[in-house]
């Protein structure tokens, strides 16, 4: 067992729980959790995992909801030196099934089997010890899973262990910027979403309280909450600031809006700090990778700030080679916590994950003083609520039905979302297929987020001069 100041994570964290001490870090409606009372309950569910049998490598699965005690099993999960896979909700039943068959010893639920209530009923031997080791996978943190079966990017406890999240010796300054906003950090959703959980962890690693948010519509959750600071998507900061003129609340207490997901355009960047005032942080990063950047209230908008020193930002051309500032291009990126590629898939870890660096596939452009700018993506994705589904295995799903002879998907805005998949189909037949069956069809084979939301018939597709169905000329079509 490493010594205490050698221990990897969540030793920092739970470092931060033991001096938080009587201070309240938890809120859950009229129930607030303090540092002690946390780190008690981690020792609890730590010491249940491993009279479970439960241990350095092992798969342990969690199905849980956002609250103090879900929170303490993803630190007691890490803490006994476990193989974290967040289960989140949303998920098709054949694509939780993959995941829990990616080699899960365990799995932690609310009601079932293994629970949090038994777990934490147990009596701890003692202050919990972090067991991890460092070149063990720490956690699996899973993708969409548009392709039928997610990806499962697999984290070590030395790149968790590297992490500057609840090291603030190690903040960058755009990050301590942010920190020092999180008095009340709304979290809302699933804690087994990385940024809900990477933001809590800073919040509580710069003093402040995690509060849990059950109805987490703006800006009522943060007038009711009186919370300094959230998670918003695009499409949900357009609905608040578009709210704001129209009957503003009182947000007094908002000091921190941390937009992510996808880019800010410019215009609405700047509308955004022009109606909500200085408390716009917009975020970039990936599943993969973690944060890379982070813009302040003070960075030029549309942009994502500067990528802090301990991240390597470069921007390639089609044939890898680095490309001079201002000029775009495909980007490469290192960073102190990124995977080390996706569990039990060579061929496409080999594919994102080379040389050391994690090809986004995202396209972008540096200026002369560092400020990163993100201009597309070479992906064929949709991007639902901040999730990316990949086109082509909606497109074989919609194709498989009798009344579909092709399919060809590409993104709409959407107010909601983000963005929205639109089917072009070609019937078989000339019989125009039901819209509402198709999105049935689709959402039973791949989820709820990947079923289109319209479906235009056309006759067939339009060609590039290659020959091959051009989906940019669709995507520009009147429908």
């Amino acid at each position: 067992m490493p010594a205490r100041d050698a221990e990897p994570f969540p030793r920092a964290v739970l470092d931060v729980l033991a001096t938080a001490a009587d201070r309240p870090v938890f809120e859950h409606g009229s129930r607030a959790v303090t540092g002690a009372e946390l780190l008690d309950l981690v020792a609890r569910i730590a010491t249940g995992l491993r009279r479970a049998g439960l241990g350095p490598g092992d798969g342990i699965a969690l199905r849980l909801g956002v609250n103090p005690e879900a929170f303490a099993t993803v630190l007691a999960a890490h803490a006994v030196g476990g193989r974290v896979l967040g289960v989140r909700p949303g998920l098709t039943d054949d694509q939780v099934r993959h995941l829990l068959d990616l080699d899960i010893a365990a799995v932690v639920t609310e009601s079932d089997g293994l629970t949090v209530d038994a777990l934490s009923r147990t009596r701890a031997t003692g202050p919990p010890v972090c067991a991890g080791r460092p070149g063990d996978v720490a956690r699996l943190l899973h993708t969409s899973g548009s392709t039928g079966e997610p990806k499962a990017c697999a984290q070590t406890y030395a790149a968790m262990t590297a992490a500057w999240t609840a090291r603030p010796d190690a903040w960058p300054p755009a990050v301590r910027e942010l920190a020092s906003r999180l008095d009340r950090y709304l979290v809302f959703g699933t804690l087994s979403s990385q940024v809900m959980f990477e933001y809590a962890v800073l919040a509580l690693a710069a003093g402040g309280t995690v509060v849990v948010a059950e109805q987490p519509a703006l800006p009522d959750a943060i007038t009711r909450h009186r919370a300094s600071a959230s998670v918003v998507t695009v499409p949900r900061l357009a609905k608040l600031v578009a709210a704001q003129r129209r009957d503003p609340a009182d947000l007094s207490s908002l000091r921190a809006l941390l937009v992510s997901g996808s880019p800010l355009t410019a215009d609405r960047h700047r509308e955004a700090l022009d109606v909500l005032g200085p408390v716009v942080f917009h975020g970039y990063g990936q599943t993969e990778t973690g944060t890379i950047s982070l813009a302040t209230p003070a960075d030029p908008p549309g942009t994502v700030g500067v990528p802090p020193a301990s991240v390597r930002v470069e921007v390639r051309d089609a044939d890898g080679t680095p490309v001079p500032a201002g000029v775009d291009g495909e980007l490469f990126v290192r960073t102190p916590a990124q995977a080390e590629g996706y569990w039990a898939d060579p061929e496409r870890s080999a594919e994102v994950f080379t040389g050391g660096w994690v090809r986004t596939r995202d396209l972008g452009r540096l200026d002369a003083a560092g400020h990163l700018t993100l201009t597309g993506r070479t992906r064929d994705v949709v991007i639902v609520n901040a999730t990316p589904h990949y086109a082509g295995p909606i497109e074989r799903a919609i194709a498989e039905h009798p009344d579909v002879a092709e399919a060809y998907v590409v993104a709409v805005p959407d107010e909601d979302t983000g963005e929205a998949v639109h089917a072009f189909v070609v019937p078989t037949g000339g019989r125009s297929p039901d819209p509402a069956a198709l999105r049935e069809w689709v959402a039973a084979r791949l989820g709820a987020a990947c079923a289109p939301t319209r479906v235009t018939p056309i006759a067939a597709p339009p060609l590039a001069p290659s020959g091959k169905p051009d989906k940019r000329l669709l995507s520009h079509s009147p429908t």
